[in-house]
């Protein structure tokens, strides 16, 4: 029997009964069907940047919490889960028609949305045979090969002849690694302290790249800052991919309404910015702030002082402030 293959190994299981939630209320809170959140806590299904977010939200947790943790109890179980359910596909031969399926199909230069139309197949069912995570039924096979132009008989003759060739090696090996690099410990590129390695640190990486933190609000007449990936928003397109932009809501008023109400205002921690330019005067510095730290922050104008010192310059009212880091403001953007 088939395995679906595990691409999202996750806490939120863990996470929801730690809370006391059932799973069909996670499911209507999120606008999700109760199959849908199942597979998604087994792993067999993911979930897209807003929906991750909102399941954030509904968890009251940060999403660096959705991902095992290397040091996780649970890390073992799911890595001896995705190694069964890799050994029972190639066992079954799943893999080894899946791969000659798409050797088959790339040599006919075929799309996947051609091959499983012409199949009269939906989308989702044809690429799970490929990749191994479905069996194919009696009645399934004749329309499958004659969508290459073949019999039945001779779409299993030429799976096993490019088999025996060795063919299929690198298509096999490349689904495995696929599957096994969702546990490979890793450090995170997205610029976050991270407490540990991340099994599944690709995934929380594909995640971040169109998610951006928002690192605080006002509060008083500064803006409490914490670099921390509790808070977090879909990334304008133009900024997906941008790990060294983080947000934060402004005082608007502070600023003499030179930056609208219900907005947030990007800030871009590798450009320099210069005189003129809206910036983000952090009073610490940058690089030392942990994940625990609250520090005192400002949205102001860039000037320059006699000495060719850079400081803040805030209207309302007229103020004068100072940062051990300044960070250019690059994008601002209505919520």
């Amino acid at each position: 029997m088939a395995q679906e293959e595990i691409i999202f190994p996750n806490n939120i299981r863990n996470i929801r009964a730690s809370k006391g939630m059932r799973m069909t209320e996670l499911a209507r809170r999120a606008n999700l069907s109760l199959s849908a959140v199942s597979k998604i806590e087994k792993g067999v299904r993911r979930l897209n940047q807003k929906q991750l977010l909102n399941v954030c939200s509904i968890l009251g947790c940060k999403l660096s919490d959705l991902f095992i943790h290397e040091t996780d109890k649970y890390a073992d179980k799911w890595q001896n889960e995705i190694k069964r359910r890799l050994t029972d596909n190639e066992g079954s031969g799943l893999k080894v028609f899946g791969s000659g399926l798409r050797k088959i199909r790339q040599r006919a230069d075929k799309t996947i949305a051609e091959a499983a139309k012409q199949a009269n197949m939906t989308l989702s069912v044809y690429h799970k045979i490929e990749v191994g995570q479905r069996e194919v039924y009696e009645n399934e096979i004749e329309p499958l090969a004659k969508a290459f132009g073949y019999t039945s008989s001779q779409l299993f003759d030429e799976i096993a002849k490019l088999y025996n060739a060795g063919e299929l090696n690198k298509q096999i090996n490349k689904v495995k690694e696929r599957v096994k690099a969702v546990l490979e410990p890793c450090n995170p590129a997205s610029g976050m302290n991270m407490h540990c390695g991340l099994y599944g640190a690709q995934l929380y990486d594909n995640a971040r790249r169109k998610l951006i933190p928002v690192f605080g609000g006002p509060s008083g007449k500064s803006i409490k800052f914490k670099k921390s990936d509790e808070d977090m928003i879909v990334a304008p397109a133009s900024l997906e991919g941008c790990c060294c932009v983080y947000a934060l809501v402004p005082n608007s008023k502070r600023l003499g309404g030179v930056i609208p109400e219900s907005s947030y205002v990007f800030a871009d921690t590798s450009a320099t910015p210069v005189v003129g330019d809206l910036a983000v005067f952090v009073e610490e510095d940058f690089e030392s702030i942990t994940e625990k730290d609250i520090v005192n922050a400002h949205i102001a104008v860039v000037r320059k002082d006699s000495n060719g010192k850079l400081y803040g310059h805030i209207t309302n009212p007229e103020e004068k402030v100072t940062g051990k880091t300044i960070h250019k403001v690059i994008m601002v953007m209505m919520k």
